[in-house]
C-alpha cells in the first residue's frame, strides 16, 4: 500500500461529509480562508469532483473553484484535482462514461506533491464518507491511506443523528482520528435544530468547531469567509498561529 504520510505537509486535514450537498465545500474553503488570513502557505486538493462545464477551453468544477480561489498557493490543476469529471453523478459512474479508472495511488501521488509546495492541505472527499471510487476502492479507503485527521461536516437536516453517528463509527473503523466536527445548517426549516447539536455533542467524542447557519442571501464569494467567522478551528492538530502569536 502507498503512503501519502511518507511525505507530509506540516499540517493537514480530511474532510468529509455525513452525506452529499450537505456543506463540505463551504466548510473546507472557509477553513482555507483562516489558513490564508494566518500566512502560512495553504493549498485546497478536490481529488474527485464530479460535475464540470467547459469555459474558456478549461473544464471547471464549482467546488474545486472555490478551494483554488481561497488558498494562498496556486498550483496546477491536474494536482489538486486528478479526477475532474464532467457529469454530476456517482464518481465511479462518472469516471466510467469518460472511460477512466479512479485511481487512489495516483491521487496519493498527487497529494505528495502538493505536500511539498504547501505547508498545510485542506483535502476535501467527495460525496459522504463510502462513496466508490471504482470496483475495490471508496472514499473511505482514500481517507484510510491519506491517514490524516479528520473534520466531519454535518448537514444539519431531519435523519442528521443517525448519519452522523454512523459516519462517526465508519471514520474509527478505518483506524482515523475525528479532529473535530461541524454543524452546517443544510435545511433551513429544520425543527429543534440547536437540540439536535446537543445530542451530537453528547455523543461525538470530538470538539464541535462551529454551527454555520443558511446563508442564502449573501453572494458566492463571501459565503466562506461568513463561515469562517462562525468556526474556531485552533483545536485542530497542526493548526498554525496567528502571525502577531509567532515568536
Amino acid at each position: 500500500m502507498t503512503d501519502a504520510r511518507a511525505n507530509p505537509a506540516k499540517a493537514a486535514w480530511f474532510i468529509a461529509g455525513t452525506d452529499t450537498e450537505i456543506g463540505k465545500t463551504l466548510i473546507a474553503g472557509a477553513m482555507l480562508h483562516a489558513l490564508t488570513k494566518t500566512g502560512v502557505r495553504s493549498a485546497g486538493m478536490k481529488p474527485v469532483a464530479a460535475g464540470a462545464v467547459l469555459r474558456d477551453g478549461v473544464w471547471h468544477n464549482d467546488d474545486a473553484d472555490i478551494l483554488a480561489a481561497e488558498a494562498s498557493v496556486t498550483l496546477p490543476q491536474e494536482l489538486t484535482t486528478p479526477f475532474l469529471l464532467q457529469q454530476p453523478t456517482a464518481p465511479h459512474i462518472a469516471a466510467a462514461q469518460e472511460n477512466r479508472t479512479i485511481e487512489v495511488a495516483h491521487i496519493l501521488s498527487c497529494y505528495r506533491q502538493l505536500a511539498e509546495q504547501a505547508d498545510t492541505l485542506v483535502v476535501e472527499g467527495v460525496g459522504g464518507f463510502r462513496v466508490p471510487l471504482n470496483e475495490r476502492e471508496d472514499t473511505a479507503d482514500l481517507a484510510q491511506q491519506l491517514g490524516l485527521p479528520v473534520v466531519l461536516v454535518v448537514g444539519l437536516r431531519l435523519g442528521c443523528i443517525n448519519h452522523a453517528m454512523l459516519t462517526v463509527e465508519a471514520i474509527a473503523a478505518r483506524g482515523l482520528r475525528l479532529a473535530g466536527w461541524v454543524a452546517n445548517t443544510a435545511d433551513p426549516y429544520m425543527l429543534n435544530g440547536d437540540a439536535n447539536i446537543a445530542a451530537l455533542s453528547s455523543r461525538i467524542q470530538a470538539p464541535l468547531l462551529g454551527h454555520v447557519p443558511r446563508m442564502d442571501a449573501l453572494p458566492a464569494k463571501a459565503l466562506t469567509a461568513a463561515a469562517a467567522s462562525h468556526l474556531n478551528f485552533s483545536s485542530l492538530p497542526g493548526w498554525p498561529e496567528p502571525l502577531g502569536n509567532r515568536s
